[in-house]
């Protein structure tokens, strides 16, 4: 009965060091990916456009806004970020691009899903809207 407790803490400190490192690792990305720019104009067309795709593949994590709170967000590992902090909007669009078309952990990769590069730039866009 002793080692309950102990076993216990044990898988405590485990499951807290690993949410811990899932959240802290940076996620890097190469440099002339990074420098990549936008093809795509960022009007209210490119937006309409980039409003809809994440109707379709992003809601349902990243929230309605990009603030992280979608229906799926609890299940996942990491917790998705609020796009309309500073810290995300400070990134390139090519960083942007980049992450979206990738994926890690649990943001899946979008290259197949969505094949058409000028759709993922118009998903930047979206994203960029989400700036406070």
């Amino acid at each position: 009965m002793k080692k309950l407790p102990i076993l216990i803490l044990i898988v405590v400190f485990i499951s807290t060091a690993s949410f811990t490192l899932f959240q802290t690792k940076p996620w890097n990305v190469p440099a002339d990916k990074a420098k990549a720019t936008n093809p795509v104009k960022n009007d209210a067309a490119s937006i309409a456009t980039g409003k809809s795709l994440w109707g379709q593949h992003c809601a349902s994590c990243h929230g309605k806004s990009g603030l992280g709170d979608g229906s799926k967000a609890a299940q996942l590992e990491t917790t998705p970020p609020d796009f309309s902090k500073a810290v995300f909007q400070v990134q390139t669009d090519g960083a942007i691009f980049f992450k979206t078309s990738e994926g890690r952990v649990d943001m899946p990769s979008f290259k197949k899903k969505i094949p058409d590069q000028e759709d993922i730039w118009n998903l930047v866009n979206y994203m960029r809207s989400f700036k406070k």
